[in-house]
């Protein structure tokens, strides 16, 4: 799944979010974030959410970036045990971090970014989900 296409970086970006997958029944994600760094900027943070039945959405997987190329992964499991009451996040998940043991029936991706990119700067976003 395509989380985000490769989108252009340019100006500031707070919050944008990207389409909603349903995704019940989901076991396993792995994601990969491909940062094209052109020129100028300071950081893009991407965030990797879901949600139960139109609930709240909340962070499973953070990816961050600054000023050099990078692709970097991450694989969360639904098998994994959670410590109990966990609170909800958006958008406040630690950088290059994961929330195990949590998929709910719907994702989808969440980024902001500071300063001003040039020069071709993009960001892809892609998912590979196992039922």
């Amino acid at each position: 799944m395509t989380l985000l296409p490769a989108t252009t970086i340019a100006g500031a970006v707070t919050g944008s979010v990207g389409p909603t997958f349903p995704t019940e029944d989901l076991k396993d994600l792995f994601v990969e974030a491909a940062f094209l760094y052109g020129s100028g900027g300071t950081t893009v943070k991407a965030w990797v959410q879901t949600r139960v039945k139109g609930g709240t959405w909340r962070d499973i997987m953070n990816f961050a970036f600054t000023t050099a190329a990078a692709t970097k992964w991450s694989k969360v499991s639904l098998g994994i045990a959670l410590a109990a009451a966990r609170a909800a996040s958006d958008a406040a998940l630690a950088d290059d971090t994961i929330l195990d043991g949590f998929l709910g029936d719907e994702l989808r991706l969440k980024y902001t970014t500071t300063g001003t990119y040039a020069g071709a700067t993009s960001l892809t976003v892609l998912g590979s989900a196992k039922y």
